[in-house]
């Protein structure tokens, strides 16, 4: 389409002054650097076209329109949208103009609204990471957190590297140049406003079926009535816990506890371990500093020994304690040892060999 507009015939009764014409004339003339709002008539992959209420319309830069492919999907005919004039008037008589105020905020406006009307945005996905698959969208970087993905990608998630998906928005934040995305509410079909309901009626303390979905270094991903949840690698035994998979497996459902529920995210903290008795009650009373206690060396750090007196309770035989450096201590042997200290609130025990004379304390 010509950006001149068309001129449609009519009959002058009489001639006109210049202060007629101009009295006629409901817009100035553009000026550089002002902002106006401008009319989409025309868009393609080429560029866009605006009608700016001047004699002729208004044309993209022809850098920015090679930017256009990202936002085309955002943008249709009719819709207004502020610019800005950078050429007063080209070689070929018409207005050129910039978009650069949309491209940096209009995005954000796009995401939020679809944030708010819970519509799906076609996202490029990047390469796996901790926190997910790294996602790009009209320039801004944003993530689908790993169980944010259905099962059949939580198994393999890099293999989406490359390629366009479908997502939800879950959180978006201008400020903080934020962007968090969920490739399974979109193949799902899964609504935020529902899950809210599921969400707020999960109480804190009680106990729940969970089923696992997935893993990662730092816990176990599952789902509660719906919603997710992490149980962290500390909150799945009273024992330490290196590997989860060791203990759990995909699709096992288990109970847990809700510890806390964040609201902001619609997401649940879980804990295995919680629905058990703390083997460090009364571990005094079990553990008297007077009487030889049979335990198992587990691990040799460069510190120490560490012997597990029973599952969740360890303690450490200082590298200080063992007078023989020759006279190694067996890992996976049992050690007979005594009590030196126990301090319940960091859920620490010394222990001495005892091979050793017991110290004065004891006599």
């Amino acid at each position: 389409m010509s950006p001149q507009k068309s001129k449609t015939s009519k009959k002058i009764s009489a001639p006109q002054s210049m202060a007629d014409l101009l009295k006629q004339q409901p817009f100035s003339p553009p000026k550089k650097g002002e902002i106006v709002n401008a009319k989409i008539i025309n868009l393609s992959k080429k560029g866009i076209t605006f009608d700016i209420g001047w004699k002729s319309y208004a044309v993209l830069g022809n850098i920015e329109s090679q930017e256009l492919t990202s936002y085309l999907p955002y943008l249709k005919e009719g819709d207004s949208v502020a610019v800005k004039i950078v050429v007063e008037e080209a070689k070929d008589g018409y207005p050129v103009v910039s978009m650069r105020s949309f491209f940096n905020k209009g995005k954000w406006d796009i995401l939020e609204e679809k944030f708010k009307k819970e519509e799906e945005i076609e996202v490029i996905c990047g390469e796996y990471g901790k926190g997910g698959v790294y996602i790009e969208f009209m320039g801004i970087r944003g993530v689908i957190p790993k169980i944010q993905l259905t099962e059949d990608l939580i198994k393999d998630p890099g293999k989406l590297e490359g390629q366009k998906v479908k997502v939800k928005v879950l959180e978006v934040d201008r400020d903080k140049n934020r962007l968090v995305v969920s490739q399974k509410a979109a193949a799902l079909g899964i609504s935020y406003k529902e899950l809210q309901k599921e969400f707020d009626v999960i109480e804190v303390g009680k106990k729940y079926k969970a089923k696992i979905i997935g893993f990662s270094d730092f816990g176990v991903f599952c789902e509660v009535e719906k919603i997710e949840g992490l149980i962290h690698i500390s909150e799945i035994s009273w024992q330490k816990v290196t590997n989860p998979k060791k203990h759990l497996k995909v699709g096992q459902e288990i109970n847990v506890v809700v510890v806390e529920k964040n609201a902001e995210n619609l997401k649940l903290n879980l804990s295995i371990k919680r629905l058990e008795r703390d083997p460090w009650e009364d571990v005094e009373k079990r553990y008297p500093m007077d009487k030889e206690i049979k335990g198992e060396v587990v691990r040799k750090e460069r510190y120490g020994y560490i012997v597990r007196l029973e599952p969740g309770v360890e303690g450490l035989i200082h590298i200080s304690k063992v007078a023989d450096e020759k006279e190694e201590i067996e890992v996976g042997k049992e050690a007979v040892v005594y009590i030196e200290k126990i301090d319940t609130k960091n859920r620490r025990i010394s222990l001495i060999p005892s091979r050793y004379e017991k110290p004065v304390a004891y006599r």
